[in-house]
């Protein structure tokens, strides 16, 4: 049974514990987190253990899920690997590539395993895209759009999202998602150009264009819209021979001479009510890495690297927005 323990009891902390309660071959046994208003709130709505310091939690698991502000995700991480303890860790890796580096050290060192919570690798209709542009089943791929935006999340603990020095800016925060996806899709493109908009918690909004030899993805994604905005997570992939679509809803395929179709993805019952669907990537994602480390078979989906380059990437997008804002 792996032992794990999450430091950080804010949304992601509560999200990433509904799902260990779900996953057979773990169990959460405690968290942590240095707001002990927060933490005692946790503790009573997860039924969970709660510790008193980060490195007592650390010395009480076999793997620690990181799910702290983004500054502070490279001291945790190294911290767990440190001690020899596997390390799940939230988006974006770190705050520069520089923190990136030391945590694949860290990992490397410590012959455990290190993944970052790219979760849309795993979100079934963005990994069902990625099996139909891997398997070409509706041609090549001509374009593709990515979508993510919404009113800036002011839930945050101190606001801490607001402040850029912390989380970067919605560029990084959330647009890094379709950064990630459009290069574990495509890889690196052969050229890209950005631009977006600056505000007082940085580069709020922004637009990318990858050229991928004919083929052209377009990204946007941020949060400086109107509070009450409904969020977007949306894509639209055309193909010599079709397209797919998912636009805040179900996604739709269209292939030439067919009805369009809806693929259906797992809806297993979880306790207390819902399906597994409803925690989207997030169950798959912990999934993966609870098997990954119980079987002692290597992370291949989202390795540290692959994260270190989409956080590079995102930071690229960043600096070419603001030389051209």
């Amino acid at each position: 049974m792996l032992k794990v323990g999450i430091v950080g009891c804010g949304f992601m902390g509560g999200m990433h514990a509904s799902v260990y309660g779900l996953l057979p071959g773990c169990e959460l046994v405690g968290a942590y987190d240095h707001r002990e208003e927060r933490a005692t709130r946790f503790g009573k709505e997860r039924g969970c253990k709660l510790f008193e310091s980060r490195e007592a939690l650390i010395e009480a698991v076999d793997a620690l899920d990181v799910c702290l502000p983004t500054d502070l995700h490279c001291d945790a991480s190294v911290a767990g690997l440190g001690a020899g303890k596997h390390v799940f860790c939230e988006k974006p890796m770190a705050l520069d590539v520089r923190e990136a580096d030391r945590m694949i050290a860290a990992a490397e060192a410590s012959g455990k395993q290190l993944m970052i919570g790219h979760c849309i690798r795993f979100w079934p209709e963005y990994a069902y895209l990625k099996e139909a542009v891997d398997d070409g089943r509706l041609g090549r791929l001509v374009s593709l759009n990515l979508t993510r935006y919404g009113a800036f999340p002011s839930w945050s603990a101190d606001n801490w999202l607001a402040d850029e020095s912390r989380a970067g800016g919605g560029a990084l925060d959330m647009h890094i998602h379709d950064t990630d996806f459009a290069l574990f899709l495509l890889g690196e493109p052969d050229a890209m150009s950005s631009r977006g908009s600056l505000d007082e918690r940085g580069m709020s909004h922004i637009f990318t264009t990858m050229s991928y030899g004919p083929t052209v993805v377009h990204l946007e994604g941020g949060w400086n819209l109107p509070a009450g905005t409904p969020f977007k997570m949306a894509f639209r992939a055309i193909f010599e021979r079709g397209a797919m679509i998912m636009d805040n809803g179900p996604l739709t395929v269209y292939e030439d001479g067919k009805d369009p179709m809806r693929p259906e993805f797992s809806a297993m019952k979880a306790e207390g009510g819902g399906n597994i669907s409803d925690l989207g990537g997030y169950y798959h994602e912990l999934a993966y890495f609870v098997e990954k480390v119980v079987t002692g078979a290597p992370i291949q989906t989202v390795t540290p690297q692959s994260s270190r380059l989409s956080l590079a990437t995102a930071l690229e997008e960043i600096r070419q927005a603001k030389a051209n804002a």
